[in-house]
């Protein structure tokens, strides 16, 4: 059985990735990358909480700061590496 602080974790990341393809929308591939970016970010942002012994705002043994701010890097990180610029093709002259 997980941990209360292992789910509480899993909904707040999942939280934060549903509401970031709210905000910016897409399709439901984008809302499967934002998720997992969200899930990855919030364990990294974890393990650095951890690491830095960075105890501000920590329920628990979850560090909530860090853990949120690595998320939301992760997120906006994505977001920037999959968002491209639409290029339409070049017409061609009729000779």
């Amino acid at each position: 059985m997980p941990s209360p602080a292992l789910v509480f974790a899993f909904i707040l990341a999942t939280l934060y990735g549903v509401v970031f393809h709210v905000v910016l929308g897409g399709d439901a591939r984008r809302l499967a990358l934002f998720l997992l970016s969200s899930w990855v970010g919030f364990a990294v942002g974890q393990v650095m909480g951890l690491l830095f012994d960075v105890t501000l705002f920590q329920l628990g043994s979850l560090r909530v700061l860090p853990a949120t701010l690595g998320a939301f890097f992760a997120l906006f990180s994505v977001r920037g590496l999959t968002t491209g610029q639409v290029r339409r093709p070049a017409r061609r002259r009729r000779a």
